[in-house]
């Protein structure tokens, strides 16, 4: 592999990405609740993109070694903000167009100065008996250092002027933790309408009351700020019985890491700005994001307008399992196959619910890496112990930002007597198996589930994921094994039809680009046709390059991160890489090789990125039965043909949107489900 492989800034190609999700704001033709919520997404991600990719860069700028590498992280550092200074006039912009469609649907989101009197007196009524036991200021003229800071919350930057013309600065958390960021507020008289202000507009419109009297004000002004914490945690090399206690204490320090980020109201006197980021004490490398005066946008995810009408109309997910007969009879026939949200997916937790009351049913292992917070996958494996079931659980404790929830789940899981494994020295094990051992005429039989995403009753409702359900006893075999390694790391088990990360996923995916290399090379028929969340590993973008060299024609769907240089003659002349972004998330892996005529499909866990290549546990497996591959060809083609919400990633990475040559048009995630609903097994 060389050093020179060309790349697309990672970086970048995440903030493409994120404007991928800023053009749904700006869509017109998307609902406007949709929007909104498409908002919250953009700022959502914004913010983990600077706990995480910014302050692996602000890491590596600090600690480079050498001019040279210095110059490049700081380079980089300089592109991020200014891409990101672009997509945020962007979004404002957006926000300014949102609120003024909201408008025209009798929808309004109003400010502290746009309220009615009767609309203020309540404001004020519900400040004072809701809001102001909750509020707690502290000034920052006067102290070393700004007390801790919570990077999951906002904050008011404060100014004072005083009797006398004195000035004081104060600093204050806005309680969105114990209180509704919106506030919903009566219309004004006589209007059919839905009114609602943010918390922050509360308080702004009583804020001397804060104080409570007993300083002089003559004037108070109130500037939003927030700050974004680096997110890495550092849990050393070796899992041991206090890995619990460990990742706790990694989340501590993660809460008291350095700021990567200061977001804050571009109104904001320039003596106040200076101030806090003084007592911050953030540094050269950091980033200032100048913005509007509300932030956490995240928020709008949740936004309450709950109008049917302004929403994408709900999905009626397709049954996936015949009622009146037993999951494992059916499963024994032949393999099912789901793909999410558009089929049930109770068809997981009803296979564990029924594996935890069959009597035939020995054993049960899963992988949990992100389960729902009112999980019926964890209770189902807690009633199989009380059945006597052997219940193996693989909780990954260092599912970033899910590591509070899953310390929460394996306790739950351990005091019920489920053995619960943390994980693989070294490696995140993402893997998505369920291995369930049942006995049927004296004899083990192995009911294997193999998938592309996790067991997650919330976000199979909205992400597209595929789900295996086999009674191959081979296959079964090697999922056992997979379970076998996470437990004695020291085995290298044998698998017969599956590729596992770290040891095989890469060879197998180079070996099988390989062949395509060879057979272009021949004068033969040779196609790659992949889908994935991230493309960055370095040496699978070089072998990339090679196939479109030797001619082999390389189709590429991907949702975010990109480092390939696509459109570029003499480097990617026969690929083409679009990306989709539309109501639900495109989060499968999916791996088509032309393979001499025998087409081989493999859907997995791994993205192509070496953190799942070769830091993780990930399974890449094999899609055999012929109506199943024919369904999984046909969604790749249909999401190929999407002319309604697919982008093509060019060579600077604009999200130009595939114009349609015809008239009508495709919408893959439309187009999807009405194939899926008439297809029969």
């Amino acid at each position: 592999m060389s050093n020179n492989t060309p790349l697309y800034p990672k970086e970048l190609s995440w903030l493409s990405f994120n404007e991928r999700v800023l053009q749904e704001v700006e869509d017109e033709t998307v609902p406007i609740i949709e929007r909104v919520r498409f908002l919250g997404i953009f700022s959502n991600n914004l913010d983990e993109f600077y706990r995480v990719r910014v302050a692996d860069v602000r890491r590596l700028a600090t600690f480079a070694k050498g001019g040279n590498k210095k110059e490049h992280f700081s380079e980089l550092l300089a592109s991020i903000n200014e891409k990101v200074l672009r997509l945020q006039r962007r979004s404002f912009s957006a926000y300014s167009k949102v609120l003024a469609d909201l408008d025209r649907h009798s929808i309004h989101l109003v400010n502290e100065e746009q309220l009615t009197v009767q609309q203020r007196a309540f404001v004020e009524d519900y400040f004072h008996r809701e809001v102001l036991p909750e509020l707690e200021p502290f000034f920052i003229d006067d102290r070393d250092t700004m007390p801790l800071l919570n990077e999951a919350s906002i904050y008011f930057a404060i100014y004072l002027q005083l009797e006398g013309e004195a000035e004081r600065f104060a600093a204050m958390e806005i309680p969105t933790d114990v209180l509704p960021r919106f506030v919903v507020i009566p219309p004004r008289e006589g209007r059919h309408e839905k009114v609602y202000t943010v918390l922050d507009n509360v308080i702004r419109a009583c804020l001397a009351d804060v104080f409570r009297n007993v300083l002089p004000i003559k004037k108070a002004e109130a500037y939003m700020f927030k700050i974004s914490r680096d997110a890495e945690l550092e849990l050393g090399e070796h899992i041991t019985q206090n890995i619990v206690d460990r990742v706790a204490k990694s989340l501590k320090k993660r809460k008291q890491a350095d700021p990567v980020r200061l977001a804050h109201d571009a109104a904001m006197p320039e003596v106040l700005l200076n101030l806090v980021k003084k007592k911050l004490r953030m540094g050269r490398y950091d980033s200032y994001t100048p913005g509007g005066r509300y932030h956490n946008s995240k928020d709008f995810m949740a936004f309450p307008a709950d109008s049917a009408r302004h929403r994408y109309k709900p999905l009626k997910t397709l049954e996936t399992l015949p009622v009146g007969e037993s999951v494992f009879e059916q499963v024994s026939r032949r393999d099912l196959f789901f793909y999410y949200p558009y089929h049930d997916f109770r068809a997981i937790t009803n296979l564990l619910i029924s594996a935890a009351i069959d009597p035939q049913v020995k054993e049960i292992r899963i992988n949990l890496y992100r389960v729902a917070k009112n999980s019926r996958v964890v209770a189902a494996l807690v009633n199989a112990v009380r059945n006597n079931k052997r219940v193996i659980a693989v909780v990954e404790l260092q599912a970033r930002f899910d590591e509070l929830a899953n310390i929460h789940w394996s306790a739950e899981l351990r005091d019920a007597g489920v053995k619960v494994i943390y994980g693989v020295p070294g490696l995140k094990v993402h893997c998505k198996l369920i291995s369930i051992l049942r006995e049927e005429n004296g004899e083990d039989r192995f009911y294997t589930h193999f998938g592309t995403g996790n067991f997650n009753e919330s976000t199979a409702r909205v992400y597209c994921d595929f789900s295996l359900l086999t009674s191959d006893w081979e296959l079964g075999q090697d999922a056992y094994n997979v379970f076998e390694f996470i437990q004695y790391t020291h085995r290298r088990p044998k698998y017969r039809h599956i590729a596992v990360s770290p040891h095989t996923n890469r060879p197998a995916l180079l070996q099988a680009i390989d062949r395509e290399i060879e057979a272009a090379g021949a004068g033969l028929p040779a196609e790659l046709f992949f889908k994935c969340n991230n493309l960055v590993d370095s040496e699978v973008i070089e072998r990339l390059y090679r196939a479109s060299a030797a001619g082999v024609r390389i189709r590429i769907i991907v949702r975010s991160m990109c480092a390939l240089v696509c459109d570029t003659a003499g480097l990617s002349d026969n690929i083409q890489v679009i990306s989709l972004v539309d109501k639900y998330l495109e989060h499968a892996r999916v791996y088509i090789f032309h393979n001499g005529g025998d087409e081989k499909i493999w859907l997995s866990s791994a993205d192509l990125m070496t953190r799942n290549l070769d830091h993780r546990v990930e399974v890449t497996f094999p899609v055999t039965d012929e109506k199943h591959r024919a369904t999984v060809r046909k969604i790749m083609e249909l999401q190929w043909s999407d002319n309604q919400k697919a982008r093509v990633l060019d060579a600077e990475q604009s999200n130009t949107r595939i114009a349609s040559n015809t008239d009508r048009g495709c919408r893959a995630q439309d187009t999807i489900y009405r194939y899926l609903k008439r297809l029969t097994y």
